[in-house]
């Protein structure tokens, strides 16, 4: 059966925000038009569903490399901030997308707090996932021949 580490993460995560968008657990707050992602950026981000493709996005990496916490995530969307002559830094992205997004993931059920630890996948989102990528790979065996061999 094949599983997400499978299916090829652009793929995967642009098919899982538009079955996410379908769920009325998971919707942007009214602020997020207003926000940028990090003190790193210069702008708020310009795609309409932002939201749903960082909820898709945190979901697989919780799936592929949990538990994570908050602190981690944001190191991981972060980025260099540009600061004139002076050398690039890096920054880590804000903490309230994605503490809201965890937050509605949970209230979702396809995630749960582990302690001290952060979140981890429950059983209902490892199996949402597999399945998820199981269409997916009957999709897309005929569109791309390199992934029959899985």
């Amino acid at each position: 059966m094949p599983t997400v580490y499978d299916i090829p993460a652009n793929i995967l995560i642009r098919r899982l925000a538009q079955d996410l968008k379908s769920r009325e657990e998971i919707a942007p707050p009214d602020w997020v038009p207003y926000v940028k992602t990090g003190s790193h950026k210069e702008r708020a981000p310009d795609d309409p569903d932002f939201w749903y493709v960082r909820c898709a996005s945190i979901l697989r990496k919780l799936y592929l490399n949990g538990p994570i916490g908050t602190e981690r995530l944001r190191i991981d969307y972060g980025g260099k901030q540009r600061r004139g002559v002076k050398p690039n830094e890096f920054k880590k992205s804000g903490g309230a997308i994605i503490r809201t997004a965890l937050q509605q993931l949970e209230r979702a059920g396809f995630i749960k707090k582990r302690g001290n630890k952060g979140r981890e996948m429950t059983d209902i989102g490892r199996s949402y996932m597999d399945r998820l990528s199981s269409a997916l790979k009957n999709e897309l065996s005929k569109a791309i021949p390199e992934l029959n061999k899985y």
